[in-house]
């Protein structure tokens, strides 16, 4: 079979030269190489058109699995194309420049750098097509899957462009890999980055610290949002006012920052927020108000249940001695905390679950603050803003049920009413 085309070949080239000779003495030997390379780029224009007008939608049509769509969408095919019509080409250069060294080793140099670049882009679609496969499974991996395909695509990127340099100078791959020991400390150092991030992207993985979609916050950083990316060198942030930060993957390592995956996967929003309030409100309840809270269904067991342990305590004592000194008696603070705990323990916006608190802080010169402490069964923010609202809409307007008021400070009008009073 190499005999017959070696024939057919040297027959060929034979009968062309005679008669090039014969109508272009001279130059027969320049006009038969450039009809050669004429008829190698014409063979490869037509080759390129059979390929990407008829074969490649032909395969787009047939493709029905993920996979096979993802690798279309990556230009997997139409790059492998390319590199086919570089073998092709250089094949043909070897077939019919045999004779001219000096051509057919500018054909192979320019053939081999086409071919090891679309080598190149073949193995990059191949990658991003694997990670568009894994985004889009159902259950997510934990694992930084960007950051080590941009790491195998800066390593073989590298390794493609020592492979062109030692074909361009005509030596071998390995002399030049040898060279790189030397090099190790500039590498390193025009590296760290890159070297950082996957090392930091693993950590984040393995110790399950940071995924997309995680909320994060990075005051250091400027970041408060959702996790968009987590790429080989930065992490990119979309904050709530819709900026995008973009934070370096081992400053996660390195530096503290807030993961507030735990609060999604509660499935409760938290609530810590204070009232403050008049100290000089506080008071005992008398009978009146004691009668009037005894009619609200949150708080008429309540009452019921403290009554009874507050006469079991007082025991025999008259009613005429001086109670406030002497006895034990409920106060429109204490039984207002009790009413808020019942409150939220019936409302519909709050996690059961999760803790629930209503307690008295330190009094301070702004008053006495009592902090409702409790969890939202929802962490949809609109959803979490008003039921808080709700709940605070309630707290300040019930106040007055209890003889207690909320403080502020003076305004303009109050001194302006004092003013009037005075005079």
């Amino acid at each position: 079979m190499t005999s017959s085309l070696e024939a057919l070949r040297s027959g060929i080239k034979q009968s062309a030269l005679a008669w090039l000779e014969v109508h272009a003495p001279g130059f027969s030997t320049v006009v038969f190489h450039g009809l050669v390379l004429l008829w190698i780029f014409l063979f490869a224009l037509a080759l390129n058109i059979v390929l990407h007008v008829v074969l490649l939608p032909m395969l787009v049509r047939f493709a029905k699995r993920r996979w096979q769509r993802s690798l279309l969408t990556a230009d997997l095919l139409r790059r492998l194309s390319y590199v086919l019509q570089g073998v092709v080409v250089q094949t043909q250069a070897v077939f019919w420049l045999d004779q001219s060294p000096s051509l057919l080793r500018l054909v192979e140099a320019v053939t081999h750098q086409w071919i090891l670049l679309f080598s190149l882009l073949s193995l990059f679609s191949i990658l991003d097509a694997f990670q568009s496969v894994v985004h889009r499974r159902v259950v997510p991996i934990q694992f930084p899957l960007r950051g080590l395909i941009q790491s195998i695509k800066l390593v073989a990127s590298v390794l493609f462009v020592l492979l062109a340099i030692s074909i361009l100078m005509g030596k071998s791959p390995i002399i030049l890999f040898s060279g790189l020991g030397a090099l190790s400390a500039v590498l390193l150092l025009v590296f760290k980055d890159p070297i950082l991030g996957l090392v930091a992207g693993i950590q984040l993985s393995t110790n399950n610290m940071l995924s997309v979609g995680d909320w994060l916050e990075m005051p250091k950083y400027g970041a408060d949002g959702d996790v968009m990316d987590i790429a080989l060198t930065t992490v990119k942030v979309q904050n709530w006012d819709k900026t995008i930060t973009t934070i370096p993957t081992y400053a996660l390592i390195s530096d503290s920052f807030k993961n507030w995956r735990g609060m999604s996967d509660a499935g409760g929003r938290r609530i810590k927020r204070s009232v403050l309030l008049e100290i000089s409100g506080i008071r005992f309840l008398d009978v009146e108000m004691l009668e009037h809270l005894k009619k609200s269904n949150l708080l008429s067991s309540y009452l019921e249940r403290k009554m009874k342990k507050i006469a079991h305590a007082n025991g025999e004592k008259s009613e005429e001695i001086p109670i406030s000194l002497n006895a034990r008696k409920l106060t429109n603070v204490g039984t207002f905390r009790a009413y808020l705990v019942s409150y939220l323990k019936a409302h519909p916006g709050i996690h059961s679950d999760l803790g629930l608190i209503v307690r008295q802080l330190e009094p301070t010169g702004e008053g006495l603050p009592i902090q409702i402490y409790a969890f939202t069964n929802t962490t949809d923010w609109n959803e979490y803003e008003a039921i808080q609202s709700d709940i605070f809409d309630h707290v300040l307007a019930i106040l007055p049920e209890f003889r207690l008021r909320a403080h502020e400070a003076p305004t303009g009008h109050d001194v302006r009413a004092l003013v009037a009073e005075s005079k």
